[in-house]
């Protein structure tokens, strides 16, 4: 039995995280798969696909609530990819989980 059968025997809320194409190429030691590809990859941490327009979702969102209710969305969406970042995402969580910091610290520099 594998050592990972064996995790997950012991542990069974534990589920292996999916590997991205991007992470596959680069165990199988291909580095120029991201720079190669036909199609340019997103930023999914600072400009993802799904969230762009004329105006930023993060811009409605902290327009729509006071200064407090924005900081405390920033830090549940902190929270939110730093718990799940092993299971969902990886390193990409843990980046999401900074940009929502970083725009926690900018608006709470602001307030003061």
């Amino acid at each position: 039995m594998s050592n990972w059968k064996e995790l997950q025997k012991k542990h069974p809320a534990i589920e292996p995280r999916p590997v991205s194409t991007v992470e596959k190429s680069a165990l199988a030691g291909n580095t120029s798969a991201a720079t190669t590809s036909s199609t340019p990859l997103t930023d999914m941490v600072n400009h993802p696909a799904h969230y762009q327009g004329e105006i930023e979702c993060i811009d409605a969102i902290e327009a729509s609530m006071s200064k407090e209710a924005f900081a405390g969305h920033c830090k549940a969406c902190a929270i939110k990819y730093l718990w799940r970042y092993q299971q969902k995402g990886g390193v990409e969580s843990l980046q999401k989980a900074q940009w929502y910091l970083s725009r926690l610290i900018s608006t709470e520099k602001n307030a003061l």
